[in-house]
């Protein structure tokens, strides 16, 4: 996907925060390695759909379900609907 300079410019100023032990691959890969994630309607997280989320340093067991921490992949999902 194709990003506009105002999302690039945005998800870098979100990355400069954050320590992320996959190195950001879901930037560098141009969003094509995303982890599955959705809006729910909350503004701080997503709900994370990934295989293995226990395995993610972002994700918040919560119920039966897991929660996306990460500003990152929050910003890409209610922005860019990915």
């Amino acid at each position: 996907m194709e990003l506009t300079q105002e999302h690039r410019q945005e998800i870098e100023k979100i990355a400069t925060g954050i320590k992320c032990s996959k190195d950001f691959r879901c930037c560098k890969s141009g969003l094509e390695k995303l982890c599955k994630a959705r809006d729910i309607g909350l503004e701080q997280y997503v709900e994370c759909l990934g295989e293995e989320p226990h395995n993610c340093e972002f994700s918040l067991s919560f119920g039966s379900g897991y929660f996306c921490t990460c500003p990152v992949r929050i910003y890409i999902v209610k922005n860019l609907e990915l």
